[in-house]
């Protein structure tokens, strides 16, 4: 599997927060579809947290599977 941490300007990414967050602010994962790469991070952590970068085939699996 391809998850790595990544130290990159990911600034220019459009992010969208997870369907699965709740609303009151409380757990919130956003996302970001790159080129090669999808991004997660920590809504709550914006700008200090780190950001995984996860390959896209290693993300439609993890989709996948958390879908069944």
């Amino acid at each position: 599997m391809s998850v790595e941490q990544v130290s990159e300007n990911v600034n220019g990414l459009r992010w969208f927060k997870s369907s699965y967050s709740g609303s009151g602010g409380g757990n919130c994962v956003e996302v970001a579809a790159g080129l090669d790469a999808v991004y997660v991070r920590d809504s709550k952590a914006l700008g200090d947290g780190p950001v995984l970068r996860v390959g896209r085939g290693e993300w439609a699996a993890f989709v996948a599977l958390t879908v069944e």
